[in-house]
């Protein structure tokens, strides 16, 4: 007996809502870049570009950061950063910064 198996394209929101795992991927990444505008007011306008929304695990933050020397200045910045995302009712204790090319 052979089974006849069709497939079809779905639109990945219909996707991303019938399956719980890419549910919460697609949640998760439209927070993180929820979290990286309300912080983009305390970045200086030259390193914005440089700086990409990345991974949310727990209360853990990761930035994707295309430059070491966007990443230092990144540091200095740690403090007022996760103060502001705190003060705006989002629940981080660390902010990570990650070194790679970034892609639009």
């Amino acid at each position: 007996m052979s089974l006849t198996r069709r497939h079809h394209a779905v639109p990945l929101h219909q996707a991303a809502e019938e399956s719980p795992t890419l549910a919460r991927l697609t949640q998760l990444a439209r927070e993180s870049g929820e979290r990286l505008k309300a912080i983009e007011s305390s970045i200086p306008l030259a390193l914005r570009s440089s700086i990409r929304p990345g991974p949310i695990e727990g209360t853990s933050w990761c930035l994707l950061v295309n430059s070491s020397a966007a990443a230092a200045k990144l540091r200095q910045l740690l403090p007022v950063l996760l103060q502001k995302l705190n003060s705006r009712g989002y629940e981080v204790t660390a902010i990570r910064l990650k070194l790679g090319s970034l892609q639009k």
